[in-house]
């Protein structure tokens, strides 16, 4: 008969032990889950990345309701149980009672409230769960709300970061002389916390928290010298400790945690423990590596398997995006260790590697932790570095006193070495895999989860994949957006939105560019980046982009310039042709050409002919067409009901409207738009960047189509009833393309890299995303809906785009 087992936690390390479990035997009992939250395990290392707004929790899930459902595991979430009955073998839940052959208690910790005065008030928040990140979340969107976090360790750091890329004006107090002092040594401490200064949070160590204020809710916070620091939240971060209250009340030996042996065995035999809740060996546990061991360990007790719990080193590394760091083993001073130290003032870099008797006991590094494994597998092992003690500190490539082949030093790795320190994983483990078919990052990730929590050792398991399958592997590249920089431009558009990167020299500064200015490749891309994310802030250097963007008109192979005046939707007057007509007449204009776009085209006009042209245009009331730019080029229509005897919707109403609103806009690339007013496609609509179709039931909204170099047909991102609807599905695409495509991405290339699924997800689905969007993208049209023309046609102006000398002058006697 099939044992009963219940469990009492949905966490990350109750889930890996009955993954283990069903692994290895799926019908060995029958599993009854308890979690007092309403939902089940998902990935809480990847809480800052969604309090930072960088992820969704449905992003984080690890077992959704149809893998519970799967598995047959009975889900009893949102109930929380009240008491454990050994005598009659029963949990008994808020809903009622469950017998149980073996319980498994994985309560993991609570946070510790330091006890002062209103540390009940409303406002007053910890960090341990999904509903303390929606907390903050929602306390975040408030304008101009103030946060203070107590606790300057790795969870008060993360909760700052992310609150403070949520836009809370940020305050970090912590009781000791620096931050994280329990993984970092002073040097360390005090870059992590410059970092964190560039970046808006105010650090206060030797901070002594007096009294949390406030009458109804939190106002504020007075330390212990009488300074006052106003607060909307403050967040709670000072500590953990093991969740006991039910394995007391059912006098299961506790000491500072539930006492468990190598088994993971309570004190009653049919009882286990895992997690941060247990004490083994006098050793409490707070990194998700050591539990991912620990329900191992549980799987094999639970099936009668012979097994025993060893604790490992462990290491640390920071989850706040831009700030790179590393901690292991032990760096305190003491009699008999030596320290080796590297540092790099202009990058920011500091390492510094602690040794006894000729053996690394730790290694603290800021900067640059490209080499944190290396050192930690070094630790671990207790290898002896006599022999490469001069060039220790520079890492892997370099011992032997130049730069070596990178990956020499993973195929020099023993199969029992450790790649994945969340998941335990091995470096045979993840080779055996590769051997049995998983040929790629996201195969090995599934088989072994190795990379699969927080993610940093995914170069280390690409490079064992390369080094396994030689040739047969190609390594995935990421190319930097230049020679000037090695980072990518997924890279620096992160690191622009999270470091608050607003000026040119800014980004070359914080991101370590290798030249002075940049260069005529990144320049431009960075101009955009910049002007996209921080429309209020940046202003748009006309340096830097491409010579049609700073001219406003397009060169032609003569030097001459062609010029587009913009026809909403395709739609002109008479006098507005009276106008084209006089300006070619004027300025003698070789050719005037009916675009594709539904527009005139002037060619063969000379630069310094522009502004004239311009002003007289603008005099008809006419602005320019940016058909020279990466930003809204046309939209085109059909007559749709106006004319059409198959028109359904007003096609051209609407594309004028459309127009309007989007233009002036700049994007990663160009974007064309058409709407067809009925499935006959007149406009041909299907192979846009955004086409819309209009149908009796309403519109039906595609994207990412192509018609030039790549013919590529539309994918429909929405089907919706009203015109509105139409409009505000795509601004919010448009937008959503603007903020997160890389410079010079068509729309169709970036929308095949993130995948429509999400595009949908951010755009159609979510509703409340979709209005921040289209709230950001007015908040950008406030600064570039506007006419480069009039501008430029002003007088002042003129004078640029005049020759430096007239060459065809010939000189006096």
């Amino acid at each position: 008969m099939t044992q009963k087992l219940v469990i009492i936690g949905a966490g990350m390390a109750s889930g890996r032990a009955i993954e283990h479990l069903i692994e290895a035997d799926p019908a060995a009992y029958d599993i009854t889950l308890f979690n007092a939250e309403a939902r089940g395990n998902y990935n809480r290392l990847m809480l800052s990345p969604v309090l930072s707004g960088e992820k969704t929790y449905a992003e984080i899930v690890t077992h959704d309701d149809a893998w519970y459902a799967a598995n047959n595991i009975t889900c009893r979430f949102g109930e929380a149980v009240l008491r454990i009955d050994r005598a009659r073998k029963i949990v008994v839940g808020q809903n009622g009672e469950v017998p149980y052959d073996k319980l498994l208690i994985a309560t993991g910790s609570a946070p510790f409230i330091i006890p002062v005065q209103g540390k009940d008030l409303p406002g007053v928040i910890t960090y341990r769960d999904l509903d303390d990140t929606n907390a903050m979340i929602e306390a975040a969107a408030k304008p101009g709300a103030k946060a203070v976090v107590i606790g300057g360790g790795l969870l008060g750091l993360e909760a700052a970061a992310g609150l403070r890329m949520r836009g809370m004006e940020v305050t970090v107090l912590h009781l000791m002389g620096h931050l994280m002092e329990r993984q970092l040594d002073e040097a360390a401490g005090f870059l992590l916390r410059r970092t964190l200064e560039d970046r808006g949070i105010k650090v206060i160590c030797k901070a002594s928290t007096a009294a949390i204020l406030g009458a109804d809710r939190v106002e504020g916070v007075m330390l212990e010298d009488n300074t006052g620091i106003e607060a909307d939240i403050v967040v709670m971060a000072v500590g953990i400790r093991p969740e006991t209250r039910l394995a007391n009340d059912a006098h299961i030996e506790v000491g500072r945690g539930i006492i468990v042996n190598d088994q993971m065995v309570t004190s009653d035999p049919d009882i286990l423990a895992l997690g941060e809740c247990v004490e083994h060996n006098k050793q409490l546990f707070g990194l998700v590596a050591p539990l991912y061991d620990q329900a191992k360990i549980v799987a094999r007790t639970l099936l009668g398997q012979a097994a025993a719990f060893q604790p490992k080193q462990t290491s640390t590394k920071l989850k706040v995006t831009g700030c790179d760091l590393f901690s292991a083993g032990d760096f305190a001073e003491a009699e008999g260790r030596e320290d080796i130290v590297f540092r790099d003032p202009a990058r920011g870099v500091y390492k510094r590697i602690v040794l006894q008797d000729n053996k690394i006991i730790g290694a603290v590094m800021y900067g640059d932790t490209a080499d944190g494994n290396w050192f930690y597998g070094m630790i671990k092992d207790g290898t002896d570095v006599s022999d490469m003690r001069e060039t220790l500190i520079f890492g892997p490539a370099f011992q032997g006193g130049a730069s070596a082949d990178p990956m020499a030093a993973v195929a020099a790795l023993p199969a029992d070495a450790e790649i994945c320190g969340c998941n335990g994983v091995c470096k045979g483990t993840i080779v055996q895999a590769i051997n049995a078919g998983a040929g790629t990052l996201d195969a090995v990730r599934a088989v072994t989860k190795a990379s699969g929590s927080c993610g940093t050792c995914t170069g280390l398991v690409e490079q064992v994949l390369a080094v396994t399958l030689g040739d047969a592997f190609v390594m995935p590249a990421a190319k930097p957006v230049c020679a000037c920089t090695d980072l990518t431009h997924e890279d620096v558009r992160r690191l622009i939105k999270s470091q608050e990167l607003k000026s040119q020299p800014a980004v070359w500064q914080h991101l370590g560019w290798k030249t002075p200015n940049g260069c005529h490749v990144c320049r431009p891309a960075i101009n955009y980046y910049l002007l996209a994310d921080w429309p209020l802030d940046y202003t748009d250097d006309r340096q830097s982009r491409f010579v049609n963007e700073r001219n406003h008109a397009n060169i032609q192979k003569d030097g001459t310039y062609s010029v587009v005046p913009r026809m909403w939707g395709g739609v002109t007057t008479p006098a507005e042709l009276r106008a084209i007509a006089d300006v070619a007449e004027k300025y003698n204009v070789p050719t005037v050409k009916v675009t594709g776009g539904q527009r005139i085209d002037l060619l063969g006009v000379k630069k310094e002919d522009l502004p004239g042209m311009w002003f007289d245009l603008n005099r008809a009331g006419m602005v320019s067409g940016h058909a020279y730019s990466k930003g809204l080029r046309t939209v085109k229509t059909c007559v749709g009901t106006d004319h059409c005897r198959f028109g359904t919707q007003d096609s051209t109403g609407l594309g004028i409207k459309l127009e309007k609103l989007l233009w002036g806009s700049w994007t990663p690339h160009k974007v064309k738009l058409a709407v067809s007013g009925c499935p006959r496609n007149c406009a041909e609509a299907t192979c846009k960047d955004v086409g819309i179709i209009c149908v009796d039931s309403g519109y039906e909204v595609s994207v990412a189509g192509a018609a030039g170099m790549d013919v590529k047909e539309t994918e429909l991102l929405a089907k919706v009833t009203s015109e509105a609807e139409a409009i505000a599905v795509t601004t919010a695409y448009i937008q959503l393309y603007r903020e997160n495509a890389r410079y010079l991405d068509r729309g169709y290339k970036w929308v095949a890299k993130v995948g429509l699924d999400w595009v949908k997800a951010q755009v159609v689905d979510d509703l409340e995303n979709r209005a921040a969007l289209i709230e950001r993208f007015e908040i950008s049209q406030s600064v570039y809906r506007k006419d480069p023309w009039a501008e430029l046609a002003a007088q002042d102006e003129a004078p640029k785009f005049a020759p430096l000398a007239d060459l065809t002058l010939e000189a006096a006697e």
